[in-house]
Order: C-alpha cells, then structure tokens, then sequence
C-alpha cells in the first residue's frame, strides 16, 4: 500500500469565529482513484470534522459539490487528485458568490435569475388528456437537447467575468435554460421568457468571453445560446418596424 500523501489547501470561514476567510492545508492518502471531493471528505470524515463543503452524488449529476480547484470551477466529484499530484491542490469556495462557511455559498441569487426565465413548459391552454401527448420528432427534440442537460452546478457563474463585474446580470446557465425552453415545440411561453432575456441585464451584458461553455461539464453551449438569443432579438427589434402587425 502506498504510503504518498497529498496537500490539500482549503478555504475556511467561520463567521462566528473571523472575520474573512482563511485558508489551511491538510494531508491526505494519495490513491489513484480518488477525486478531490474523496479528499474532502476524507479530511472530514477522519482529520477535521468542522470542514463545511456541499455533495450529493458523487456522479456529476446533482451540480452541488462545484469549488474552484485550483482556480478554475469544477465538480469536485470529477476533479482527480492525480491530475494535480505532486503539486498541493487549492480548493475553494466558487467565485463571484458570498461565502456562508468555508466553501459553502449562497446560491438565492442564482437561484432567483433562474425562476425569473420561467424554466418550464408554459401553454397557454392545455388540450384535454383524453387527447394524448404532446408528440415531438427526433429533430424537434435534438434542437434543443444540449440546453437541457444543465445541472444547475453555477461553474458557468464563476467563470463568467461579467457577472463577477456586475451581479445583476442574469447569467449563462440561467439564459441557456430560457433558450432551451423557447426552442421546445411544446412550449408557447418564449414572449413572457423574452422580456427577461433580452433585457440590457440579460443576453446584451454577455460580452462573449466564453469561458462559461469551456467550463460546463455537460457540454452545454451557454455562450451559443446568448449569442444565438442577441440574434433573435435583434430581428425581432427589425420586424416591429418592418412588420408592425406582427407585433405581439
């Protein structure tokens, strides 16, 4: 069995205790398989009790154990300590959100810009049951199938600069989830989703860094669906004109 150890720095913050952040180093057993959030909970679990972090999974399913590892956002449970082994690995809360207690954030931000899209299927009158399904075809569904596997884990919120700038803005994961809504075929609710969207705080403060895409660990394209958004709009600003009688 090997006997290697690993450095693992991590943010601290007790409120009732300090007054900003700290940091502290712990060391670990080295294991091949281990993930980050195996390390975490190991310092937990035999080293320091006090160590508040947020899991669920362990799959890279539930978006709750994102942190900033060694700088960048990832999903604790898919970050390998061998990727980072020998070097000490940095772990902290993710960016651009209030601490609540060592890498423990508060998400009601996050979490109001997501109601504020309305991500869910909105009909203006829903048929009957007796009348079956709403049916869609493969290309139907493929329009918007990338959109929808956002996990809500906010990795896209703390690499995005502009929302570290500006918190008002309504942000990548929030946006691509009104977009995959808008897109589906069952959906007739993208007029009430529109206003929010295409706001000054909505898809116009996006200055297309991009990195929110580069982050996802599902492969959501964010930044395509903004930019995809700015396109719509600005058509749709050029139609009122041109067509007025279209105007909803």
């Amino acid at each position: 069995m090997s006997d290697r150890t690993a450095k693992i720095r991590v943010t601290r913050f007790r409120p009732e205790e300090e007054d900003a952040p700290t940091e502290q180093t712990y060391e670990v057993p080295f294991k091949e398989d281990w993930v980050v959030l195996d390390a975490l909970n190991y310092i937990k679990d035999y080293v320091d009790g006090t160590l508040s972090f947020r899991w669920s999974c362990r799959m890279g399913v539930c978006g709750s154990c994102g942190m900033m590892v060694n700088g960048t956002p990832k999903l604790t449970c898919s970050a390998f300590v061998r990727d980072y082994y020998p070097e000490e690995i940095v772990v902290e809360p993710l960016a651009h959100f209030p601490i609540i207690r060592d890498l423990v954030v508060e998400v009601d931000d996050f979490m109001d810009k997501l109601k504020a899209v309305k991500p869910w299927i909105i009909r203006k009158e829903e048929k009957p049951v007796e009348q079956g399904e709403y049916l869609q075809s493969v290309a139907q569904l493929d329009s918007y199938r990338q959109f929808s596997m956002c996990i809500n884990c906010m990795l896209c919120y703390s690499a995005c600069p502009v929302y570290g700038m500006d918190d008002t803005f309504i942000g990548p994961a929030a946006i691509a989830l009104g977009y995959r809504y808008n897109l589906d075929s069952r959906d007739e609710g993208a007029a009430e989703r529109t206003e929010v969207m295409h706001s000054h705080d909505g898809v116009w403060d996006c200055t297309f860094v991009g990195e929110c895409s580069v982050v996802c660990p599902k492969h959501v394209d964010p930044a395509a669906a903004i930019q995809r958004s700015k396109v719509e709009a600005t058509k749709e600003y050029f139609l009122s004109f041109l067509m007025p009688w279209k105007k909803k």
